[in-house]
This record gives structure tokens, C-alpha cells and sequence, in this order.
């Protein structure tokens, strides 16, 4: 990048994440890039994914800067907004120049944070590890197992994500409440922690760190909280995590592993922008959980 400021993606007008300005917005001063993947072709149910990047981006300007729980304000340390990364109709498009801007964030020694879209954009994320990365744990939190071969005539629909991963990282997964029978047969039960059974206490937290590697790549489905709490999305079910678990389980991760980027996935705004601003948060706790 030279001195005029321009990154090595062609720029727009764009809202960065937190309304930050661009004294604390800068690409080769940022610790952290937002990558906007606003893509919902491959929806099965509910459309209106590729409207939650934009629609977290805009509640995070009212998120507050300085956290809490950390005591840190982790904006200061820098975090860039590119212009979204945008395609034609296909995941086979679309997958590839996501995985073009993870790596390239990555060689740049930033931490991507991937907005979705639908989970189908977490594919080219975790494809984007392969070149820095050989060993690495992918922690999906979720309702659903999404490891489907095939759906809807797709290797790459949001139904088939963890099945791609499983190509090509070991993975575990968390508040999962729904899947299909096939499904059954590939899960290895044993990283697997269904919603039903780590809802009354967090003594689960633990034997999920034991699965993980060093390295760490995160991918949220918001359907892994309740609907209670995050209404908006594609495929909601009911008997969901709460925030507190959620957020429990982040901040052991992201304070004893290394974690080197994750995502945030099927958000389908609508009326009411309290689910909006909950994803918006929980973005910046997690980066506050990495960097403080």
C-alpha cells in the first residue's frame, strides 16, 4: 500500500466497523481487518443474509469502545474496513476471492473478522488459512451440524460448510441442536457438544479446550444463540445458548489459543435491530478477548 492510503483492494465509500475514523482505521496500522462477504445465494430458508454485514456494521457505530469486562479499548490498536467482497450468482465465484482476501490479510499479519452472508462464506475463509496455517482447529459455534455432502445440488450450500472444513482442518463443534440423519454418520461424537447437554453449566468449557489446537479459527452461526435472543436469522431453533454462554466459552478460547481470525454468519436483519447490534457486539468482544 502506498502513501496515499489505498489498500490492495479497489475501495468504495463505506461505513467503518465502529464508525472509527481513520485515524484508527488505517490498513497498515490496523491490527484487524472486517471483511464484508454479502452473499445469501445459497439460502435454503429465510433470505436476507447478504443484508448482515451492512446491517452489523451499522449498529457497531453504537457500540461502546471501551469493554468492560477486559477494562481495554482494543479499537485503538487498529481495525480496517475493506470494501465488501462482493460476486456473481455462484459459491464457485464467490469462495475464491474470499479465500484471496483472507490469505492476503493473513500474509499482511492482520486478524480477519469475516461478516456474512450466509455460512457458505466461512468456506473461503477457512480455505484462506491453508497457506500460513498447517495445523489448526476450526471451533464452530452453531445449531446446526452442516455437514451435508451435498444440498440442494451444492458442494458449497450453508448446509455442506463443515463437511468442506473437515477436508481440510479437524474441527469441533458447539450448541448443536438440529441435523440430518446422514449427517449422524460422519460426526465424531466426541467433538461435538450438543446444546441439550452443556445448557445448566460451563464445566463442558474445558474438555472443549483439550480438543483444540494452538491455532484457532472461529466461525459463528448466530442460530447457535437462542432465538429468544437472535430471532433474525435463516434457520432459527429453538433451546439455544445464551450470551453468557457464548461468551464464556470465547473468552476461554481466544485468552489460551491463538486465534487467528474468525467469522460471523447468517444474520438476516429485519425490524428489529437489537439482534443486529447483539452481532455487532459480539464482534468486538471477541476482538477485545484477543487483544487485550
Amino acid at each position: 500500500m502506498g502513501k496515499s492510503g489505498k489498500t490492495w483492494i479497489d475501495e468504495m465509500s463505506i461505513r467503518n466497523f465502529l464508525d472509527l475514523s481513520s485515524n484508527d482505521s488505517g490498513y497498515d496500522s490496523s491490527r484487524v481487518v472486517i471483511i464484508s462477504v454479502p452473499f445469501d445465494r445459497t439460502s435454503s430458508w429465510k433470505k436476507g443474509a447478504d443484508k448482515g454485514p451492512e446491517a452489523i456494521i451499522n449498529a457497531s457505530a453504537h457500540v461502546e469502545l471501551y469493554d468492560i469486562e477486559t477494562d481495554s479499548s482494543v479499537y485503538s490498536q487498529g481495525i480496517h474496513t475493506l470494501s465488501p467482497v462482493i460476486s456473481g450468482k455462484t459459491p464457485e465465484e464467490l469462495i475464491p476471492k474470499v479465500t484471496h482476501t483472507v490469505s492476503r490479510c493473513l500474509k499482511d499479519n492482520k486478524i480477519p473478522v469475516i461478516l456474512g452472508g450466509n455460512h457458505t462464506v466461512s468456506i473461503g475463509a477457512v480455505m484462506g488459512l491453508g497457506d500460513h496455517y498447517k495445523k489448526c482447529t476450526v471451533l464452530q459455534l452453531d445449531a446446526h451440524a452442516d455437514l451435508r455432502d451435498e444440498y440442494e445440488g451444492s458442494r458449497f450450500n450453508h448446509a455442506c460448510v463443515m463437511a468442506r472444513v473437515k477436508e481440510l482442518f479437524p474441527f469441533v463443534q458447539v450448541g448443536i441442536r438440529s441435523m440430518d440423519i446422514s449427517e449422524k454418520e460422519k460426526n465424531d461424537f466426541r467433538r461435538i457438544f450438543f446444546a441439550g447437554d452443556i445448557y445448566s453449566d460451563n464445566s463442558w468449557i474445558k474438555e472443549c479446550l483439550s480438543l483444540l489446537e494452538e491455532n484457532v479459527y472461529i466461525t459463528i452461526d448466530l442460530d447457535v444463540f437462542d432465538p429468544g435472543i437472535m430471532p433474525s436469522t435463516g434457520t432459527p431453533e429453538p433451546g439455544g445458548l445464551s450470551w453468557y454462554q457464548v461468551l464464556a466459552l470465547l473468552k476461554s478460547v481466544c485468552t489460551t489459543r491463538n486465534v487467528i481470525g474468525f467469522d460471523v454468519v447468517e444474520l438476516c436483519p429485519g425490524a428489529n435491530h437489537a439482534p443486529d447490534f447483539l452481532a455487532a457486539k459480539l464482534v468486538y468482544k471477541c476482538l477485545s478477548y484477543i487483544l487485550s
